[in-house]
């Protein structure tokens, strides 16, 4: 099960190769696993700690000589089959294998050879995805099939199954390569994929959040070294890659069950001997209430999502290094511009801050984005860099997704305008900013993997729909898009995973329509594909939305009106939600908007004096720039 990568086959070949023999000529030890498989020489944390798994290798005493690299103390727990060795190495180390000898009574018996490979050029200076950026979500087993001869795997008990909304459908990086152009032609700058490790469970296996092999890309999708070549093709193509990681869970056909490293591994592990299920109760209020109770608080960060996702215990430092390294090793080894992490409050707050310290002292530039789904900022701004929480807790993540302006803008577009409702909910929300650290640091999106389509949500109004793609695409914060929202994908309006993650048109030899190519979209598709298009290709060179100021307007008479503006470019916004044109005066905007100076409306091309008036059209949406 482990032989899917090249470092893990040398891993094994190496260890038989090494391993010492008995009597009877059969190995008496033998490494079957050794995580990190690698690392890299000239990293700022001088320490690096190795798992070793094979049966009583707890018994044997390592050693090493290898210049800038010292036996720092071993490790070991409950379970003879785990070994913890700590290394520390010196910042002028060279690259080379290091060789390990492990003995047993003072006679060597076990040797093994761990590459310590030199790093790429100015790795550590890696920029992170930006507001600059536009984020590309998709769902790898569903967008598209470039390799059918992955589908399947021996060992692998959840086969294809086009058929089945929750099954999988084969696709894999090489299909995710093979739609690179048009990635790029559209004009995103960013590709997150949700979870490409191994996820080996017996059914539901493709969303990947279920990982049985957190150092192995899942076989379905294909290997770890085309894994890497996916991402070096996205990077030539100015496009950058951020991985999903998950801290918080595993799945239960993870190696580790079948022999757990140590007695407390997993929380509520007395699960697994008969006792009671305890699932969270997904109160994530209890980490910040002061009024919690520490029963609740448990349960919340402890409970298991599902019986088949174990919840990690990240107060166990040898787990919490592990879990660190992984994520370290993943933006090392594939070149990763990002990290997405997700349920993030539901695993250990301290482990959490320190997770992302590690990352960000390895990557002063990168860039990390946390899940906390809660519509309430409050909870939200707790979690990002930078915010001085009253209770003293410091977090080192960079991003977070923005719940809350998600959870406002559908409102504002679906809500009919009224003193309180509409609009201003959304103007309110944004007026919030003044909580967080840094609210352009924030990623905003219009839909996910976990909610209904869009487009359904708008009722299929394709006015509602250019109002929101507009927004998403010139408000403040990092803006991030669903697979599928470029063609106005719909869904059921209920949480349905398995529709809501639906086939990319084009993606499967044999489709009758191709959103690659345009071939059999519908007019509605069309207008979405090239309304995202326009937007997204026009976004990218301009400032005034990466990096310049935000004023809005109090809505009025059914419309909202925003500016971002960054020295000789400004940016004007307006939404129209009522069935009529209505007609704005502009010295309203005075403030902002410079006199007399003409723009162009980036949605449609067209040329517009801005004098005294404008007229937006009924229930329509003008992006202006004026420059």
């Amino acid at each position: 099960m482990y032989n899917k990568s090249l470092l893990s086959k040398n891993i094994l070949a190496a260890a038989a190769l090494s391993c010492g023999l008995s009597a009877q000529g059969a190995p008496a030890f033998q490494i079957e696993r050794l995580e990190p498989a690698n690392w890299w020489a000239g990293m700022q944390h001088p320490q690096l700690q190795l798992m070793l798994y094979g049966k009583d290798i707890a018994k044997l005493t390592p050693a090493l000589h290898y210049d800038g690299v010292s036996l720092a103390g071993v490790e070991r727990t409950a379970n003879p089959n785990y070994l913890f060795v700590n290394l520390t190495l010196e910042k002028d180390v060279k690259p080379g294998d290091i060789t390990l000898q492990f003995s047993l009574d003072g006679e060597t018996v076990l040797s093994h050879n761990y590459p310590l490979l030199k790093r790429r050029e100015a790795s550590a200076k890696r920029q992170g995805f930006s507001a600059a950026d536009v984020i590309y979500l998709l769902v790898p087993d569903r967008f598209a099939n470039g390799n059918p001869a992955n589908d399947n795997q021996p060992g692998m008990p959840d086969k294809l199954n086009r058929a089945d909304d929750n099954g999988r459908h084969g696709g894999d990086l090489a299909g995710m390569q093979s739609a690179l152009g048009y990635i790029a032609d559209m004009g995103y700058t960013t590709i997150w994929p949700t979870p490409l490790t191994e996820n080996n469970q017996s059914a539901y296996s493709y969303h990947g959040y279920a990982a049985t092999d957190l150092y192995n890309i899942d076989a379905r999708f294909g290997t770890n070294s085309q894994y890497r070549d996916f991402v070096a093709a996205a990077n030539s193509k100015g496009i950058k890659v951020i991985q999903d990681i998950i801290l918080n869970h595993i799945g239960n056909e993870h190696w580790w069950l079948k022999d757990l490293p140590d007695n407390n591994w997993l929380n509520n592990q007395e699960f697994l001997t008969g006792k009671p299920f305890i699932g969270t109760n997904h109160s994530r209020s209890t980490v910040q209430d002061p009024y919690a109770s520490k029963i609740d608080s448990a349960q919340f960060t402890d409970g298991w999502f599902v019986d088949s996702m174990p919840d990690l215990n990240q107060r166990h430092p040898l787990l919490a290094t592990y879990l660190i390294q992984n994520s370290i090793w993943w933006v090392e080894y594939a070149n990763l511009s990002g990290i997405r992490e997700d349920t993030y409050s539901y695993a250990d707050k301290q482990f959490l801050s320190e997770w992302a310290r590690r990352i960000m002292l390895e990557y002063p530039q990168f860039n990390i984005v946390g899940e906390e789904w809660s519509p309430n900022p409050l909870i939200v701004s707790y979690w990002q860099a930078g915010k001085q929480n009253k209770d003293g807790y410091v977090s080192h993540t960079p991003a977070m997704l923005d719940f809350p302006l998600y959870d406002a803008m559908l409102k504002a577009l679906t809500i009919e305008e009224s003193w309180n409702g509409g609009w201003i909910g959304l103007y309110e929300m944004l007026s919030n900013d003044h909580i967080y650290a840094n609210p352009f640091n924030l990623v905003t999106f219009e839909g996910n993997h976990d909610t209904a389509r869009i487009f359904s949500l708008l009722n299929e109004d394709i006015n509602l729909y250019r109002m929101a793609i507009s927004y998403l695409l010139t408000m403040r914060g990092i803006p991030q898009m669903f697979y599928g929202t470029e063609i106005a994908m719909q869904s059921p309006k209920f949480r349905d995973d398995g529709k809501v993650r639906a086939d990319f048109p084009g993606g499967w030899a044999g489709d009758k329509v191709n959103a690659f190519t345009g071939k059999g979209l519908n007019t509605t598709q069309q207008t979405a594909q090239q309304l995202v298009k326009t937007l997204l290709n026009w976004r990218k060179t301009a400032t005034a939305i990466h990096s310049g100021k935000l004023m809005h307007f109090a809505p009025e008479n059914g419309t909202y009106t925003y500016f971002r503006y960054k020295d000789k470019q400004t940016v004007m916004v307006v939404m129209n939600k009522q069935s009529e044109p209505v007609t704005l005066d502009l010295a309203r905007f005075s403030e902002v908007l410079p006199h007399g100076k003409t723009a162009t409306e980036v949605i449609s091309g067209k040329t517009i004096k801005l004098d005294k008036q404008l007229t937006v059209p009924a229930r329509g949406t003008l992006v202006l720039d004026i420059r």
